[in-house]
């Protein structure tokens, strides 16, 4: 059951110039966020002390070498791994000039000392690369070095039914494409255009990896970060476009992951990473509020359990309680991905049996949720 709703008020409200999209939203250093919409302009969000009251501040980034008519698909932002210094910021973006659409990724850094952090400077330097693919999600997350520190890099999602890597080069000051089989060797022969990644280091020098393609396949891998080497890995199919995996703890204080999927048609679904793929459970009543875009796990009312929260096509966010899914994941009580099978296929058959009028109902929501789900896509492809 879901609780009340949280008695939040609003703190702020910035109006943007055009819509944006699931990849437009990224977190900028500490403190900040990076918000990128469609018609090329780029809003940075983040609170300051202005007259010994603590207020919120949005206000438009010019970065450079974004054509005005171009349109913003995806954003992502890092700190650099130590000992290194300084912010990174990626966006990929689509210039149409009339004739031919060509889509391109802006890498920003600034290496000059003192203003590696500063976002005004960092978005005046700019390395431009031309794609040779529709681009989707751009993400980072960090690796191993040979001298055992870590570095962070950027994984880039596309069209081509491919994940594209790219690693600071840093005699050069610039990032170029690498290999991704080197690094990352869950992510070759990939089934699908994979929508969403997620990753997390385990212990032992391991790493979960997770994938979400736009034919409904989910991918999860267990790595040995050291060969690279893939130990385990495993893959379920949905019957919709995947629009978010997340791997999270309930609590800080666990090793022990589950891994959130939330597809366009279906109910959110959240797995136990220790019995892999096998056994789920459904977050009941997450598909009803349209097509779930978006998700994000966080301690939203700081009791130190965390909560899920769902975003949907609908303007509803969908908050599942901490206990709740205790309770859901617990391996007593799960069912076996059989039974969600069964389940299903019961499902069905009730809706067999229902009058002609509830058929037609489920299949104008049905015919709904796939228009909207395709305009999503133009605006991105």
């Amino acid at each position: 059951m879901l609780r009340e709703a949280f008695p939040f008020v609003e703190d702020s409200f910035s109006r943007f110039p055009s819509q944006s999209n699931i990849y437009g939203l990224c977190q900028a250093g500490e403190q900040e966020l990076l918000a990128a919409t469609l018609k090329g302009k780029v809003v940075c969000f983040r609170y300051q002390e202005l007259q010994h009251k603590v207020r919120p501040v949005a206000k438009e980034v010019q970065f450079t070498y974004i054509p005005v008519d171009a349109e913003i698909v995806s954003i992502d932002a890092f700190n650099k791994s130590s000992p290194k210094r300084g912010l990174v910021v990626g966006i990929t973006f689509i210039k149409d000039s009339g004739d031919k659409a060509t889509p391109f990724l802006n890498i920003y850094c600034d290496y000059e000392p003192g203003s590696e952090f500063n976002l005004e400077s960092i978005a005046q330097s700019c390395l431009n690369l031309e794609l040779q693919f529709t681009p989707f999600q751009l993400y980072h997350t960090e690796v191993p070095c040979p001298d055992g520190g870590l570095e962070t890099v950027f994984l880039l999602s596309g069209h081509d039914q491919r994940i594209h890597l790219y690693k600071e080069n840093a005699s050069l000051h610039q990032f170029e494409e690498q290999p991704v089989e080197k690094l990352f060797p869950e992510l070759q022969q990939l089934p699908s255009n994979v929508l969403w990644l997620d990753m997390t280091s385990v212990p032992g020098g391991r790493r979960l990896s997770a994938y979400g393609c736009q034919n409904g396949c989910v991918g999860l891998a267990l790595v040995n970060q050291s060969g690279p080497e893939v130990l385990q890995n495993w893959q379920v199919q949905f019957d919709s476009p995947i629009s978010t995996v997340l791997l999270f703890p309930l609590s800080d204080d666990t090793h022990s992951f589950n891994l959130l999927i939330t597809s366009t048609i279906e109910m959110a679904v959240v797995y136990r990473s220790e019995f892999g793929l096998a056994r789920s459970t459904c977050l009941s009543g997450s598909d009803q509020w349209d097509a779930v875009l978006c998700a994000l796990v966080i301690d939203l009312d700081f009791d130190g359990q965390k909560e899920v929260l769902l975003g949907t096509y609908g303007q509803d966010v969908v908050c599942r309680w901490a206990e709740n899914i205790e309770d859901l994941l617990n391996p007593t009580n799960t069912p076996s991905i059989e039974e969600v099978l069964l389940s299903r296929v019961l499902s069905s058959l009730r809706w067999l049996k229902s009058s002609s009028v509830t058929r037609l109902q489920g299949w104008m929501r049905f015919t709904l949720r796939t228009l909207r789900l395709w305009m999503l896509w133009g605006c991105v492809g």
